[in-house]
């Protein structure tokens, strides 16, 4: 019993570390992203620390209410909060096999994530201002071709696994039966939109700027403040690194420690986790600088290709499978 107990422990122990360290490093992936940008464009631009400060800047703030605001509108940004921290923590980062790593199934993750934008949606029509409207219709445009798109590499991956769950999905592509296959790049590239898409970065939306005929995400949270807002913004952190997370875990599992290989085997999956955040920064700044946002109205088009690259991906499968 005693042993049981210590495993049991240890188990708690290792989920904790994980559950944190997805929220201290997510503000810092967001800053590494900003300041190789400014770099690239050849300004100083801020620290990768800035992004902490200003959710301390915000959390000491006093929140200001509209007349109008109901309940809802003060809810959701903690509701936005904690779903996404736990859809985050549910990715397996440096370890697979973790106490939760039941839980960490696809299809719950992409619920979760819907969670997320229905409340964040409901808030910004709350209001009743001009800008939540646009910003939440334009959000659920977008997201009615997204999910379909994310549920579709999700199904290709299921296909190819044998499961959903995280987990395994990363302990097969260890494996050495998978090998070069088209259907993997082509869900590659297709969870690589649906992720750019998600995060509102550019070719989607700019999160510099707060035009108000391009504003997505922007505009739907643009009467929040205080730590209101800090909770929006430590949500939108924590989502950036969700999708770094899940290409990683899918796509690069090499570097994760398996359940029950102790601290040092930990201490390398968190080195090989943070090793991959940095790369994952580094090449979505690059992305970032060398493309121009495209027109708001061109955005279906684009989460478009994603479906379709990922229908093409199962058709693939299906076909190689049956040769």
């Amino acid at each position: 019993m005693a042993i049981g107990g210590d495993l049991a422990i240890g188990d708690v122990v290792v989920q904790g570390v994980q559950l944190t360290l997805v929220l201290v490093v997510a503000p810092f992936l967001t800053g590494l992203v900003r300041t190789v940008k400014a770099r690239l464009l050849r300004r100083r631009g801020p620290s990768p620390l800035q992004p902490y400060r200003d959710l301390q800047r915000l959390l000491r703030k006093e929140v200001v209410l509209a007349d109008s605001a109901s309940w809802l509108f003060r809810v959701a940004p903690y509701l936005v909060f904690a779903v996404i921290w736990v859809a985050a923590a549910l990715i397996p980062t440096f370890a697979t096999g973790l106490l939760f790593s039941w839980s960490a199934d696809m299809i719950a993750i992409v619920a979760l994530l819907g969670t997320a934008r229905f409340f964040l949606a409901l808030a910004g029509l709350d209001v009743g201002t001009s800008f939540g409207g646009i910003g939440s219709s334009r959000e659920m445009m977008f997201a009615s071709v997204a999910e379909p798109a994310m549920l579709m590499a999700v199904f290709t991956l299921s296909l190819l696994a044998g499961s959903t769950q995280l987990s395994s999905v990363a302990n097969f592509m260890l494996s050495q039966h998978v090998g070069l296959r088209i259907s993997l790049g082509l869900v590659f590239v297709a969870l690589l939109i649906v992720a750019i898409a998600e995060n509102a970065r550019i070719p989607v939306d700019n999160p510099a700027t707060h035009l108000e005929l391009t504003m997505v995400h922007e505009a739907m949270v643009l009467e929040y403040s205080g730590r209101h807002l800090a909770m929006i913004e430590a949500a939108a952190f924590l989502k950036l690194l969700l999708y770094a997370s899940l290409l990683a875990c899918v796509f690069t599992p090499w570097g994760m420690a398996a359940a029950g290989e102790g601290a040092i085997a930990y201490l390398v999956g968190i080195a090989a986790y943070l090793l991959k955040l940095t790369l994952a920064g580094v090449a979505l700044a690059v992305f970032e600088t060398s493309i121009a946002k495209m027109r708001v109205f061109r955005v279906p088009e684009f989460l478009g290709a994603a479906l379709m690259l990922g229908l093409l991906g199962t058709l693939l499968l299906f076909v190689t499978r049956s040769l």
